[in-house]
């Protein structure tokens, strides 16, 4: 089982570290993907190291997505590389959990029209020009994704992504 955190610098500290850890706690190998290799700091400045740059890649080997959010989404969202692992993880029906701006790479990759989601508040108005169905509540599952808003829903958002991945 294999899991797989697409980021990089100025990723929100909790929304990488808490999933990673409880991905490890639950068996998974977590790896850490980004722009560039080497290792990626947090807005409290924490470091994470980076196992694969967003073009090595290959999204068949993993079992779940995890975007976290912050400000690095803002400097992946546009990465042609970065898009074409969530929609390979869209298109093979295996579970995406985007937190706070996390589902920006989400828009960007034009994956969001129709689905129900939420997302940091800045982002909810980007969302509904995406033409998701924004909801301001703690976790929305619809199907095999999973988003929430910050760092306070992320007991919900684990929970929810957890439940995901014992079906």
């Amino acid at each position: 089982m294999k899991a797989l955190i697409l980021s990089a610098d100025g990723f929100e500290d909790s929304e990488l570290l808490v999933p990673y850890y409880r991905l490890l706690e639950a068996g998974y190998t977590v790896e850490v993907a980004s722009g560039a290799r080497g290792s990626i700091r947090g807005v409290h400045c924490y470091e994470v190291p980076v196992a694969h740059t967003f073009a090595e890649v290959d999204a068949t080997g993993y079992d779940v997505l995890v975007l976290p959010g912050g400000k690095a989404p803002a400097a992946i969202r546009n990465d042609r590389h970065a898009q074409s692992i969530a929609r390979a993880f869209f298109d093979a029906d295996k579970p995406v959990a985007a937190i706070c701006h996390g589902p920006q790479t989400l828009i960007s990759a034009g994956l969001l029209r129709g689905r129900r989601v939420t997302c940091y508040r800045t982002v909810a108005q980007e969302m509904r020009d995406a033409g998701a169905l924004y909801e301001d509540v703690e976790v929305v599952v619809d199907g095999n994704l999973v988003t929430s808003r910050h760092p306070a829903d992320i007991p919900a958002f684990l929970r929810e992504m957890m439940r995901l991945l014992a079906r």
